[in-house]
Formats: structure tokens, sequence, C-alpha cells
């Protein structure tokens, strides 16, 4: 079962405005919106990216329902879907910036990483620790008697 933010707004008028704002982000690549509404946009733009890095007639239709624009479609398929073709998800940031002031909303900014002009750069990929070799039981129960600490017995009052 999918959740997901209503955003006190009936159905048509949250796709409508999800539709709208996802699309702008594309275009632009970065937005600023208030935090409720960006982590829903970040939900649809990373599937968006998805689709495009697809790049199948299917994906391009999918894509096509969804965003508005042909020049939006035609950035997913080309210049997203080369710039995160090593990514295998995560295609955007939400960086929280103020509190709104009229209604004291807290606001973000969502944009795409690894772009130019970015309000913050990506973290290094995290490396892979090296692979150990595998021990059997038998190795590895005696690697552990000899290493590990010699038992220290436990005196007593009563012993002396």
């Amino acid at each position: 079962m999918n959740k997901f933010r209503k955003l006190g707004r009936p159905t048509a008028h949250r796709m409508s405005m999800l539709r709208t704002m996802v699309s702008q982000l594309v275009k632009h690549e970065r937005i600023e919106t208030t935090v409720a509404k960006a982590k829903e946009i970040r939900r649809l733009a990373d599937n968006m990216v998805q689709l495009g890095k697809e790049g199948t007639l299917h994906a391009s239709r999918q894509a096509a329902a969804f965003v508005r624009g042909d020049d939006v479609i035609h950035k997913l398929f080309t210049e997203l879907a080369y710039r995160y073709k090593d990514r295998s998800g995560g295609y955007t940031r939400l960086l929280r910036t103020r509190i709104r002031v009229g209604d004291a909303a807290p606001m973000a900014y969502i944009e795409f990483i690894d772009r130019a002009n970015e309000l913050r750069q990506a973290k290094p990929a995290t490396p892979q620790p090296p692979e150990r070799p595998t021990m059997d039981p038998w190795t590895r129960s005696r690697l552990t008697r000899q290493f590990a600490p010699p038992k220290e017995e436990k005196i007593t009052e009563s012993d002396e």
C-alpha cells in the first residue's frame, strides 16, 4: 500500500500541482517549495529520472503522461539519463532553508545532484570494505583462542 502526503488538496489538484512542480524541477534543476511538497516531489522526480534512464518507448510514454512539456521529456531522456547513468538512485537533494513569513511553513530547496551551481556538493561514494577470505570454523576457533586475552579467574574472599 503506497502512503503519500495529501497536502490538504483534492486528488486532481494535488496531482496537477505535483506534475507541474516535477516538470519545473527538471527544467530548472532547482526549485524552492515547502518541505512536505519537496518530499513528495523527490519521490516522483526520482521516478522520472529512472524512466529516462530506461530509455524505452514505453518509459517515454509513461514520462510524457506525467511531466509537462516536450523540452522536459527531451531533457529527461538525454541530459539527465546520461548524467545519472552510473547512479542507482538518490538523484535529488533536499536542503531546508528558512521559515516562510506568512504562515511559518518550513521551506526547502530541492535540486538535482551532480550539476553545475549546486548549493552543496555531493558526498563522495563510500568505498566498499575489502573482501575478507572465508575461514573454516576450526581455524577461526583456534585463532580466537590465540588472540583472545586470557581469562582471569575470580578470587573470592572465601578462597583466601
